[in-house]
């Protein structure tokens, strides 16, 4: 399949950029900085430009099967690039006719901090608050959008290992500090492109 990532040279898009060339998939990588991301792999192509531009999105998702997002918002906690990406995103891939769309955000957006624990109900509700309003309002865009979307809200990332076991979530109740390897989230990205069980649903991994 030929896929777009937008977030590919984050921690999380670069597992995913890696495990979609290894299952043997055409992947486009729309970034600000290409020198970021070489093309190292013939099945990679690079593509500058800004995840939040209209322009920019549509001319890197043509002839794309779906679109798969990672933006981060580094070591901001109040960045709006959520906002402004799903912004962009949706009147382009309409534009394009293409559908399918995996976005990553975060457990502990919207209703679900009233299920973590006190330490992360503190941390979402106080510290992250500014952040997680922003990925809350992405969220119902895309919900709203009418494309084919899943949402992926995951608990707390680690640079650890891909394990393949994980808990996939409609509603998780967390206690102390979930986590779950960036693989493994890439992992199960990866896997909604050509699966639909959780097509227009939320799917939170951890536990």
């Amino acid at each position: 399949m030929r896929l777009l990532v937008l977030g590919a040279t984050g921690p999380t898009g670069r597992l995913l950029v890696g495990q979609a060339l290894a299952a043997g998939h055409e992947v486009t990588a729309l970034v600000r900085n290409p020198a970021r991301m070489p093309a190292a792999d013939p099945r990679l192509t690079v593509v500058q430009g800004d995840a939040t531009r209209v322009d920019d999105i549509t001319a890197a998702a043509r002839g794309a099967d779906a679109v798969l997002v990672t933006l981060g918002s580094g070591k901001s906690i109040h960045s709006d690039i959520a906002s402004r990406s799903t912004a962009a995103l949706v009147p382009a891939l309409k534009a394009v006719g293409v559908s399918r769309v995996i976005v990553l955000s975060a457990y502990g957006v919207g209703n679900t901090a009233d299920d973590a624990g006190l330490v992360m109900w503190l941390a979402y509700r106080v510290a992250m608050r500014s952040l997680f309003a922003d990925k809350a309002t992405a969220d119902a865009a895309l919900r709203a959008s009418g494309l084919e979307w899943t949402l992926v809200y995951a608990v707390s990332l680690t640079n650890g290992p891909r394990t393949g076991s994980y808990g996939v979530h409609s509603r998780l109740k967390s206690h102390g500090m979930p986590r779950i390897s960036r693989a493994d989230v890439a992992e199960f990205m990866l896997a909604q492109v050509q699966d639909t069980t959780w097509l227009h649903r939320t799917a939170i991994l951890g536990g």
